[in-house]
């Protein structure tokens, strides 16, 4: 058994592979420190603890869960849903909403899971090695998480949506396998998909010949006549190999963020072998930190993660706050969705003249133009140079601005996946 598991097995949930239905969970005594008992179940939590706008809502709906106001929980793909029990009679229809990850996402993880018997013997022991996680964004990011509630409060999150994402932390402690379906594969899924693949490396490793590698006389090497050509140079792998482990000792650095450092210079050492190119060698010292951060899995969220936000940004004489809204910006659309953060323009006339007669005609009619800018209290849309527009949301009246949704060319579009319609 897994040592970061809770005590105390419950009754198996009643699912289908794409949805599961858990039971209730009880009372939690004492709700004090860290909210959940594995690293994962943390970060879920501090994913949308560093972007809450009110930590008297947080501190309220951590109440809530520690009391055993949370019924039974229905997780989907991108979904988490739950009824809570308020002030009121009748409970509100909580939800916490996330990306599901794409197909090339899942191959990246199932290719490094059944690399290694020890991550294979670890899922299904119930636990999610660090390494594992840290191949693609399995864990929520700060902005990841977007909350709902059917109750009149206005907050991000409110009370109730803040109860649900600190039970599905608890949730995550007894069952992993729950994140990846909120990411959205199932656990039969997952296994028989590692089962598949580790039977075909072992095969592979059992048949398999070692490559003949191309050879040259050692004579005919150092002759000057007659000349004799040197074999071609070997392919360039497929992709930048897996830097090695790196054991924790009291006196050595941190090994995560040293797995980092030799991650970043296999993956631009591979990018300047085979096209020339660095890939990083353009952006400013600014971007480079925010690229860091966006493309480590859960930045932020772990003491390790929060330590690389803490030094990134002082680095550059920046908040971790500031980090970690250009981070959202960063994985919502990249060097452009950066930019639409930081730059503030006028567009010439067309798409922009036609976005707030396209908005009225959805009812939405009360948008006003500021520069490249759309906004009500709550909402804001951004006009991007790339032709894109960008989803913004901030608490009403603190014009707190966080990046929110994907990008597309229509408003109404962006708009409606803000408001999960």
């Amino acid at each position: 058994m897994s040592p970061n598991r809770r005590p105390g097995a419950r009754t198996a949930p009643l699912h289908d592979d794409r949805r599961r239905t858990f039971p209730q969970l009880a009372p939690v005594a004492g709700t004090d420190g860290r909210f959940a008992a594995t690293w994962w179940g943390n970060a879920w939590v501090e994913a949308l603890e560093d972007v809450a706008l009110d930590p008297a809502r947080l501190a309220r709906g951590r109440a809530y869960a520690g009391g055993g106001h949370v019924d039974a929980i229905t997780v989907t793909p991108g979904r988490v849903v739950a009824y809570v029990h308020g002030s009121r009679p009748r409970p509100y229809r909580a939800e916490i909403r996330l990306k599901v990850l794409g197909d090339d996402d899942w191959e990246r993880f199932l290719e490094a899971a059944a690399a290694r018997p020890d991550h294979i013997a670890a899922l299904l022991d119930k636990d999610v090695p660090h390494a594992l996680a840290a191949v693609t964004d399995l864990l929520p990011g700060p902005g990841d998480l977007i909350p709902d509630c059917s109750c009149p409060d206005h907050g991000y999150p409110c009370k109730h949506a803040a109860a649900l994402c600190y039970q599905a932390a608890l949730l995550l402690d007894e069952d992993p396998f729950a994140l990846f379906l909120m990411r959205g594969r199932g656990e039969q899924e997952i296994l028989g998909a590692l089962s598949h693949r580790n039977a075909a490396r072992s095969a592979a490793e059992t048949t398999a010949a070692p490559p003949r590698m191309p050879a040259l006389p050692a004579r005919a090497a150092v002759i000057a006549e007659p000349a004799v050509a040197l074999p071609p140079p070997l392919p360039a792998p497929a992709g930048p190999g897996r830097p090695p482990a790196c054991p924790e000792h009291p006196d050595a650095p941190d090994p995560l963020a040293l797995e980092l450092l030799a991650t970043e210079a296999a993956a631009r050492a591979h990018a300047f072998l085979t096209t020339g190119h660095d890939p990083v060698a353009a952006l400013t010292p600014w971007q480079d930190a925010i690229r860091l951060a966006a493309a480590h899995p859960g930045s932020g969220l772990t003491a390790s993660t929060r330590a690389l936000y803490r030094d990134l940004a002082a680095a550059l004489d920046r908040t971790p706050s500031d980090l970690a809204r250009a981070v959202a910006a960063w994985r919502q659309g990249g060097p452009a969705g950066l930019a639409v953060l930081e730059d503030v323009w006028d567009p010439p006339a067309g798409p922009f003249d036609r976005a707030r007669p396209a908005l009225v005609s959805a009812d939405f009619p009360h948008f006003r133009p500021w520069r490249n800018r759309l906004s009500t209290p709550s909402l804001q849309l951004r006009y991007g140079r790339d032709g894109l527009w960008y989803g913004y949301e901030s608490d009403p009246g603190r014009e707190d601005w966080w990046p929110r949704g994907t990008p597309d060319t229509d408003p109404v579009g962006v708009l409606a996946d803000l408001l999960g319609r």
